[in-house]
Parts: C-alpha cells; sequence; structure tokens
C-alpha cells in the first residue's frame, strides 16, 4: 500500500504543476523582439544568444501573409493545439501534451525584411522538457520546407 502511495506522488505533483500553470504575461512582441528564453532549458528561440537555447528560425521567400498561413496550415494540423492569437505578422499558439495536459507556448514572427520567421517555444510549467521544444519546432520548420 504504502509502495502504490509513493508511484503516485510523482503523477499527482506533476498533475496539479499542470493544473497551476498560467500564461506567462511576457507573450508577444516588444520592439520587434520576442522575450528571451528563461534560464531553464525549457525554451528555444531564433533570437536567444547562447546555444542552449538558439535555434535558427524559418527562411522563406514571397508575401510574409502567405508565409504565416502556411505556419498556420502546419500548426493547426498538429495534434492538440490552439491557436490563441493571429496577426499579420505575429501568431501565438498553445501546444497540450496528451499525458498531464502541460502548455507550450509558441509564437511565430515575420521579419519580412529578412525572409525570416523568428520564433520561441517554451514550456510554462517545470525546469526541463526532454527536448520537445526543440524537436517540435525542428519539425515544423521541416513542414514548411516541404510545403514549399
Amino acid at each position: 500500500m504504502v509502495a502504490c502511495g509513493v508511484l503516485l506522488l510523482p503523477i499527482v505533483g506533476l498533475a496539479v504543476l499542470s493544473a497551476l500553470s498560467r500564461k506567462p504575461s511576457n507573450l508577444g512582441v516588444v520592439n520587434g523582439k520576442l522575450a528571451p528564453c528563461p534560464d531553464s532549458p525549457n525554451c528555444v528561440s531564433t533570437q536567444a544568444e547562447d546555444p542552449g537555447h538558439r535555434i535558427e528560425p524559418i527562411a522563406f521567400s514571397g508575401p510574409p501573409a502567405t508565409g504565416l498561413a502556411r505556419i498556420k496550415t502546419i500548426v493547426a494540423a498538429l495534434p492538440r493545439t490552439t491557436i490563441v492569437t493571429a496577426g499579420d505578422d505575429y501568431l501565438h499558439v498553445e501546444f497540450c501534451s496528451a499525458l498531464f495536459r502541460f502548455v507550450d507556448d509558441v509564437e511565430f514572427l515575420i521579419d519580412a525584411s529578412a525572409g525570416q520567421i523568428h520564433f520561441r517555444s517554451a514550456s510554462r510549467a517545470g525546469h526541463g522538457d526532454l527536448g520537445v521544444n526543440r524537436r517540435r519546432m525542428e519539425a515544423i520548420r521541416a513542414a514548411f520546407r516541404q510545403s514549399e
């Protein structure tokens, strides 16, 4: 009986952590930049300086609206995805994990002059993410290239 309780404790803890996580207040674009990643390893950003958080932006050609529309189509097709905000050059998407319903906030920002789509993907809760944010963003980049 005690062993069962010991096994359930981490599961209950993760469920509580998920339930208590809230949308960050630093989302959005300030002076043409997305928010910096926190010190924790559960975030990647094309605008990060340090190699642990840095990831390359998505290159695009053509009208910015077309690039953003392609990103929207790609993310909308992914499971447990909610498009929260969609503007002319900005997109905020929430991805929800299957098991504990952890939410990751993903933001996309079109840089028309550079022909790049910047993005930031960060977990709301916890410290690490086992590389989930980086893998997701690399998969979105690959899907974007394939949609050309």
